[in-house]
């Protein structure tokens, strides 16, 4: 089985593709109803959040260029 992916996309989704689940904050599962892709919303402006409805075309602007962190902190 391959690694899950998300891809952030440049003034869009977070797109997440291969085998997972989503969960809210309770840890009762959405219904994915078997898809494999899907987008999440970064933009906070989806009617169908967490789910990306394409409304972020209208005013959301960010290059997506990946960087690497700072070293994690330790006590």
């Amino acid at each position: 089985m391959s690694k899950t992916k998300l891809i952030i996309n440049d003034n869009g989704s977070i797109r997440i593709d291969g085998d997972f689940e989503i969960m809210d904050q309770d840890g009762k599962i959405y219904g994915l109803e078997g898809r494999t892709a899907l987008g999440l919303c970064r933009c906070g402006q989806s009617a169908n959040k967490p789910f990306c409805d394409g409304t972020h075309r209208a005013n959301f602007k960010h290059e997506a260029k990946a960087f690497d962190l700072p070293p994690m902190k330790t006590k």
